[in-house]
């Protein structure tokens, strides 16, 4: 087959990033051929993403640049921003083919078939679309096991784009980390467009595909965000009892203000939220507390915002994920009054940020001089040489002191002394190791 060689670029979130491993994985057992240089390919893809609206402007920009910079170039376009669109977008005139959410997992056949436009309606989809990546590149396997949400947040477009939450179940998702484990991988991440909402749509729930993924043969599993509704006691407890679960927290909190939350249609009040980061931090040890903030929100005024800035603040969260409030067509938010200039929305974005810093630096301190198990990346970083990993409370570690036959400690778990920071950058130095049957021979130890 000639004229078959593609670029590929995801956006976005885990689950985007883990199509765009599927889509990879189709074009190529239907004789495409992936290119890593754009000049060299003959499809640039671009799986997308529409959480904001400046992502979509950067979607499109992506797609005009290229087919002005390669004019025979065959521009293809899916994700969030082609299932959205698709009326508006062949028109414009750079855009060679579109497919939407649940269509580009045989984008090959499509492309063969050239078919330049299917988008499916999401909206009536009922079931979870099953697709097995065999991808072993990376060091840690993201495993998707939901799709879709079923929330209506004000500000969120996200529903119209994915569908109606709709779940794996139990059985798929056991035999897919058992895999993992028999291919070598060390950890799993369970991803989603709402994890939380898992098994709603099966006659089952989290905690029920929990403890069944405690009974796999996987040394560690991570978990995607939550809702604070979702975080029950009963979940707390099986999870303060595991050892494979990794104590990162990613909390999609979105404001700190009651009056806000309220306004974006979410069910939660900040003390809820706010005593549930206390449990956690009590039930385990120096556990990850991410989180979203939306900067900004439609009538968030300056009270508003300090009553944000001063619960942040108080809180025990780790790192906070914020960003300005961005209209989105189509929502309700796009309705309300009160929508604020874009330079304010920035400006209490950056003091967000601020905070966040404060608290990850905080949060790596806290972690100095302790012993910690690391995954260690499959490969050695190719600019340095040094070994990286992440620990289980999602620090990312480098090895900063030469190891001897570093190729025998890719993708194995070991110990390490946290011992230094440098601009935001934890390096330790690996102790003996804790898999069975490993010796010191080759390390560096101080």
């Amino acid at each position: 087959m000639e004229n078959n060689k593609f670029f590929l670029k995801s956006m976005g979130c885990k689950s985007n990033q883990f199509e765009g491993s599927l889509i990879i994985e189709n074009l190529i057992k239907n004789g495409f051929v992936q290119e890593f240089d754009v000049k060299q390919s003959d499809f640039y893809i671009l799986n997308s993403c529409s959480v904001t609206h400046k992502s979509d402007n950067e979607t499109l920009y992506l797609l005009r640049n290229i087919k002005h910079q390669y004019p025979f170039i065959r521009t293809v376009l899916t994700g969030c921003v082609a299932q959205l669109e698709k009326e508006n977008l062949l028109k414009l005139g750079y855009i060679d083919y579109i497919f939407g959410n649940d269509d580009k997992f045989k984008m090959g056949e499509l492309l063969l078939s050239n078919i330049n436009s299917q988008v499916s309606d999401i909206m009536s989809l009922d079931e979870f679309n099953y697709q097995v990546l065999n991808d072993t590149t990376k060091t840690r396997l993201s495993l998707k096991i939901q799709d879709g949400c079923n929330n209506r947040c004000a500000y969120c477009i996200i529903p119209f784009a994915r569908g109606k939450s709709r779940s794996a179940n139990i059985e798929f998702i056991t035999e897919q980390i058992n895999n993992a484990d028999k291919k070598g991988f060390k950890e799993v991440v369970l991803t989603g467009i709402h994890i939380g909402q898992w098994g709603l749509d099966i006659n089952s729930d989290f905690v029920t595909l929990i403890k069944n993924i405690e009974k796999t043969n996987i040394k560690r599993y991570r978990l995607g965000s939550l809702n604070p509704l979702e975080i029950t006691s009963e979940l707390l407890d099986v999870l303060q009892n595991s050892e494979k679960f990794c104590p990162h927290f990613h909390l999609s909190l979105q404001s700190a203000c009651n009056k806000t939350l309220k306004n974006m249609n979410r069910f939660y009040s900040v003390e809820y939220y706010l005593d549930q980061i206390e449990d956690i931090t009590k039930r385990f040890d120096k556990p990850f507390l991410g989180s979203d903030i939306i900067a900004g929100f439609v009538g968030e005024s300056d009270a508003d915002f300090n009553t944000t800035i001063e619960n942040l603040k108080k809180s025990k969260l780790t790192k906070i994920h914020t960003f300005p409030y961005s209209i989105r067509k189509g929502t309700q938010a796009e309705k309300m009054k009160g929508h604020l200039p874009d330079k304010i929305k920035q400006q209490r974005a950056d003091i967000i940020k601020s905070i966040s810093k404060e608290k990850f630096d905080l949060f790596l301190n806290s972690n100095l001089n302790s012993i910690q198990e690391v995954l260690i990346e499959k490969r050695p970083d190719k600019h340095t040489g040094f070994l990286k990993g992440v620990t289980k409370n999602y620090i990312n570690v480098i090895i900063n002191k030469e190891i001897l036959n570093k190729e025998t400690f890719c993708n194995t778990i070991q110990n390490v002394v946290l011992l230094q920071i440098n601009n935001e950058k934890m390096f330790g130095s690996v102790l003996p190791s804790i898999d069975k049957g490993r010796t010191e021979d080759g390390l560096s130890i101080l």
